[in-house]
């Protein structure tokens, strides 16, 4: 092994060694930098991503028109006065009274413009039962939602003063209002959640609270790091809410991950004897360099949501790639720096009643209660290795299946809350009443003269083919701004709320309708827009992105295999292996909230539909986080390989010894996971319960069952390198200088915890 090979091989041992020898001045680096990234962050403020740069196309062409026409349009809000009983119409004294006092609460707040009453617009239903006020929320569209709460309150009153009636407001504030409650209440929920069952969980792995506390401290500094580092990587590439939850998410999860995975063979080498400054430097060249390759391979995994073009997924992808890299470095770092400084007393506030002395006495011993368990099962397993392939295989297709039927789509108010909120009711109410009113497609025209003969004739052309072709039931209202030579059409859609039926409304009107009226207007641009639109091509533009994606990650992950095992086989079985588990995980959400199947248990319900952008983002992320496993146990039977060992023996060696602490990260990352499960918001809950399903499913059938059994069939051809692969790079780690254990273990027998 040349100079430049050691370089390579040995850039985690060594990042441990000079940490452990510089012991403060790797601390004061990692509190300075976390210091300055969030400083810098707070003073320069974060850009978040805007609605109009979200994805390209129409989407985006439509409000590009109106920005960069210096129109300020406002967020729209509706008020919808309805009878509760058929006795009542909108004809009637009682319910004008109720519509006049709707217009003057909204026109007090002092935050409305262009207040419009339903006698005026006709925006009457057919029944004669329901109405609708309709205004703007004065200001910024964009932060509407902050300063719509007054407007709520105010008709909030006027339905109060006639209970004979409902009144309710629903509209782009109102909803961003919603939403936002609801993101920022279900986030507040997670942080409170999920660092103390991290803690909760490492306490009982390590028995010990100094121990236990480590890998959260680094990884709640590794996150503070990076949402500075967000703030500001987002005047470069935009952020928003959705990326700072998934960075907290994936940050606690790899963080804690790390920590553990150095701590546990830093803790088993030192039971087995070595002084503390052996079992460190043991530890960075072992799983110090797990944690470098599994850290680079979820970094690439991330780096595939860059690729999508769409505005939301880069920022996730930016925010998690970040949050892995900050947690990769400072387990590489910063975290032997303090195992050194404490030493032994890594051990402090040990707690008795999980006998911590009866654990030492054990010699650290792998062969706990866990261990034991996997020991029986692998001893299955490796008897018959063939079954437990086909059995564990077909287990994991049968749960895929569903996957196959697996319909995407932007989730509606209502399947996004059901019945939590009371917006959704008179979200509801609404779009049975004028279907499609609360959230209309907007056409944007924009001529060289709005107001000539042809341009007109074509808006009144398209105003009346939009209804009688049954795209819209109406009000088809059309607001001119003159000065600008722009005409915004709204066009409430038939369908409303079912995105199947509005969506191909929309198309009626893209492909059809707009053609033969504007499109036959030379210079007329007209772009459609609005929640169906949005929803339409944002699908579509996430379908034309899953190829390249999927190839960019799953090609990148391959090669990082291949280097750091310098194994063709191993390489292939990884991919295949994480496939299996994405797989499943697919099957599992289909099943609970497409189909609905066992949805109560996790306080769901099935909405039809799986949202948009989880099936790509839950591939990239636990194609990423599955590495953390495979990498530490592959190296874990690797390494015994290389003492000597064969093949089946060191795969028992790898799996048993490294259960304990797969285990623990597993239930650590699933219970974290299973915390966005709970929240209020339908995508929430599915990012959660499909990411800890995935989780379960990777670290005990794949890695406990699966992975060995293909071992086990493959023996010596699971080190198969070609001859011409030989001149690749070598990424493998240093094995520690320990003599080659016995082939067959007694009960006395260390192996490490």
């Amino acid at each position: 092994m040349g100079n430049g090979d050691t370089r390579v091989r040995g850039i985690a041992a060594r990042a441990g060694g000079w940490s452990a020898r510089h012991r403060w001045a790797a601390v004061g680096i990692w509190v300075l930098f976390v210091v300055l990234a969030t400083g810098i962050g707070t003073a320069v403020g974060r850009v978040d991503v805007k609605g109009s740069d979200e994805i390209k196309g129409e989407t985006y062409s439509a409000p590009k028109i109106i920005e960069d026409a210096g129109i300020k349009e406002p967020a729209g809000e509706t008020v919808l006065i309805q009878a509760k009983d058929g006795g009542i119409t909108a004809t009637d004294p009682q319910f004008r009274t109720a519509v006049t006092a709707v217009i003057q609460a909204v026109e007090d707040t002092g935050q409305v413009t262009a207040v419009t009453s339903p006698y005026d617009t006709k925006t009457i239903s057919k029944d004669g039962r329901s109405a609708l006020v309709q205004f703007g929320v004065s200001g910024d569209a964009d932060t509407a939602g902050e300063r719509v709460e007054p407007i709520l309150k105010a008709v909030a009153g006027v339905q109060k003063e006639h209970p004979q009636l409902r009144i309710g407001e629903i509209g782009t504030a109102s909803m961003q209002k919603t939403f936002s409650d609801a993101f920022g209440d279900d986030f507040k929920q997670a942080e409170l959640f999920a660092v103390p069952v991290a803690l909760g969980i490492l306490l009982i792995a390590f028995g010990a609270l100094v121990a236990a506390l480590l890998p959260v401290a680094l990884a709640v500094t590794a996150i503070i790091a990076t949402m500075g580092l967000m703030s500001i990587v987002s005047h470069i590439q935009p952020m928003n809410d959705t990326a700072n939850s998934m960075m907290l998410l994936v940050g606690l999860a790899v963080g804690v991950d790390y920590c553990l995975f150095y701590l546990r063979r830093e803790r088993e080498e030192r039971a087995a004897g070595r002084d503390p400054e052996t079992a460190l430097r043991i530890a960075a060249a072992t799983s110090g360099h797990a944690v470098i390759v599994s850290g680079v391979t979820v970094c690439v995994a991330m780096a595939g949501m860059l690729f999508t073009g769409i505005a939301t997924f880069e920022a996730m992808g930016l925010a998690s790639l970040m949050v892995v890299a900050v947690a990769m470095v400072g387990s590489v770092t910063v975290l032997p720096a303090m195992m050194s400084l404490l030493g032994k007393r890594v051990e402090t506030g040990r707690l008795p009643f999980l006998h911590p002395e009866k654990r030492r006495a054990r010699t650290a011993r792998s062969a706990d209660e866990g261990s034991r368990l996997w020991e029986a099962i692998l001893k299955v397993v490796l008897a018959k290795p063939a079954v437990s392939l086909v059995v564990a295989a077909g287990v994991l297709l049968a749960i895929a299946a569903p996957a196959l039927g697996m319909k995407t789509q932007n989730l509606t108010l209502d399947q996004e809350f059901g019945d939590t909120v009371p917006i959704v009711a008179t979200y509801k109410q609404v779009n049975e009443a004028f279907p499609g009113g609360p959230e209309p497609a907007q056409v944007v025209v924009k001529a060289k003269d709005i107001n000539a003969p042809e341009v007109q004739s074509a808006l009144a052309d398209f105003r009346a083919q939009a209804v009688s072709s049954g795209a819209s039931r109406g009000p088809v209202d059309v607001k001119l701004h003159d000065a600008q030579n722009v005409a915004v059409i709204s066009v409430p859609l038939v369908g409303g709320s079912d995105l199947d039926k509005a969506g191909k409304n929309l198309e009626l009107l893209r492909d059809k309708i707009r053609p033969d009226t504007l499109g036959k207007v030379d210079g007329v641009q007209a772009p459609i827009t609005g929640q169906v639109a949005g929803s339409h091509d944002f699908n579509e533009k996430l379908v034309g992105s899953v190829a390249p994606v999927f190839a960019f990650v799953v090609v990148f992950a391959f090669l990082l295999m291949l280097l750091s095992f310098r194994s063709l086989t191993i390489a292939i079985t990884s991919i295949v292996l994480n496939l299996l588990s994405v797989g499943a995980a697919y099957g599992i959400l289909v099943a609970v909230f497409q189909h609905g199947w066992g949805a109560s248990l996790v306080g769901a319900h099935g909405v039809g539909a799986i949202v948009t952008w989880l099936p790509l983002f839950l591939f990239v992320i636990l194609f990423g986080l599955s590495m953390d496993y495979h990498v530490f146990v592959v190296s874990r039977i690797r390494e015994a390989r290389m003492r000597g060992r064969t093949t089946k023996e060191a795969i028992t060696h790898g799996v048993v010894t490294t259960a304990g602490v797969v285990t623990s990260a597993a239930v650590i990352m699933v219970a974290v996971f299973a915390i966005f499960g709970t929240l209020s918001m339908q995508s929430m809950k599915q990012m959660g319960v499909g990411l800890s399903a995935a989780v379960l499913i990777d670290a005990t059938v794949i890695r406990g069952v699966l992975l060995p059994a293909v071992m086990a069939l493959l023996g010596e051809r699971n080190w198969y390198l070609p001859k011409w692969l030989d001149r690749m790079p070598d990424f493998t780690h240093d094995e520690s200088p320990q003599e080659p254990a016995p082939a067959v273990r007694d009960k006395s027998e260390p192996l490490g915890v």
